[in-house]
């Protein structure tokens, strides 16, 4: 597979979805061969039980550890990859930042020609998904989106204890916090082959170490690899 020129327009959702790129930049080339799964157990399911909803986090992020969205490229392959992790969700957790770039990128209607036709099933399935924002300086969201205030940890344990297949966040800030709390259940680190250099890092500042146990490994044409984790308990 080529290169994927880097975007440098609008960033990409911080949770392992990306915005569409320039119409310039829009790769030319895709690979044919579908991702290569690794599952290190029986069933791709964790193989602990679940009382409450999972909550679960994807990121995207470079082989060392810069999560800047601009860093990141994209290809078809991985929208489908991201548009399956959030049909997985009841519905999807954000920071006020995340959920404001989700909004300008996603919320149709997007004009002709905007993005390549791969790109739609992702645009769809996020734009249908329940959202949850966390801030306490909006005012009001009114993209199939509900704001959450007060106690961080109380409102998302809330969330967990209902039913359903589980919850999805994303973002950088949101979710260091949330690790902070040991409220998140799963954690995918879809690293790409790129050195960038420079920061931001991922959770810096959390202020104890996380020890995880790998669950899946996905491996795409591009290089990419989609890493699968639970936090060992």
């Amino acid at each position: 597979m080529t290169a994927i020129q880097k975007s440098r327009v609008p960033p990409y959702l911080s949770i392992g979805i990306f915005r569409q790129p320039r119409s310039n930049q829009i790769p030319t080339q895709m690979t044919e061969a579908r991702p290569k799964r690794d599952n290190f157990q029986s069933n791709p399911a964790p193989r602990y039980a679940y009382l409450m909803r999972p909550l679960r986090y994807s990121i995207n992020v470079t082989l060392d550890g810069c999560c800047d969205h601009r860093e990141m490229f994209a290809d078809e392959d991985l929208h489908r990859h991201a548009a399956e992790n959030l049909a997985q969700a009841d519905a999807l957790l954000f920071g006020r930042v995340t959920y404001e770039m989700m909004e300008a990128a996603w919320r149709p209607p997007a004009p002709t020609g905007a993005r390549p036709d791969w790109m739609e099933p992702f645009a769809r399935t996020i734009d249908a998904a329940k959202k949850y924002v966390v801030s306490s300086t909006l005012d009001r969201v009114d993209w199939n989106a509900e704001l959450l205030r007060g106690d961080l940890g109380k409102a998302v344990q809330q969330l967990k204890r209902e039913s359903g297949k589980g919850l999805f966040v994303g973002g950088v800030k949101l979710p260091l916090a949330l690790a902070e709390l040991g409220l998140i259940d799963e954690y995918e680190f879809v690293v790409h082959p790129r050195i960038a250099g420079h920061g931001p890092t991922l959770f810096a500042g959390l202020s104890k170490r996380i020890d995880l146990r790998l669950l899946s490994r996905l491996e795409f044409g591009s290089g990419a690899v989609a890493m699968r984790y639970e936090p060992r308990r």
